[in-house]
């Protein structure tokens, strides 16, 4: 088991880049395949602690469902966390996690703060 989990996803460059990257380190991170195993909203409020983030900082704001549906509303928290757990596809990748502390590799160099 490792003491480290990335949020990953296998098709996106920047993770495989950032998985790739913690290799070459030498770790090895347990694989959270967030699109097929989707965190809770209990999950993503601890992930946002940990980031120390908003979670409008966790949303993929590229994504054409958050174009389409959420770019022009104000949301609290609680509404965020119910549409993240429902449309993992929005949440930023990836990120990278160690006990309490979390970083989002965006670019992939910054989950080496956490090393």
């Amino acid at each position: 088991m490792s003491d480290y989990i990335l949020y990953h996803k296998p098709n996106c460059s920047t993770s495989l880049s950032t998985l790739k990257m913690l290799k070459d380190h030498g770790v090895r991170p347990e694989l959270r395949l967030y699109l097929e195993d989707p965190p809770t909203q209990k999950e993503l409020a601890e992930l946002m602690k940990k980031l120390g983030c908003k979670p409008i900082e966790l949303v993929r704001t590229k994504e054409p469902l958050y174009k389409e549906n959420y770019a022009d509303k104000k949301l609290t928290k609680k509404e965020w966390l119910k549409i993240l757990a429902e449309h993992p596809i929005l949440i930023e990748r990836p990120i990278l996690i160690k006990g309490d502390k979390a970083i989002l590799g965006r670019p992939p160099e910054k989950v080496l703060e956490l090393l």
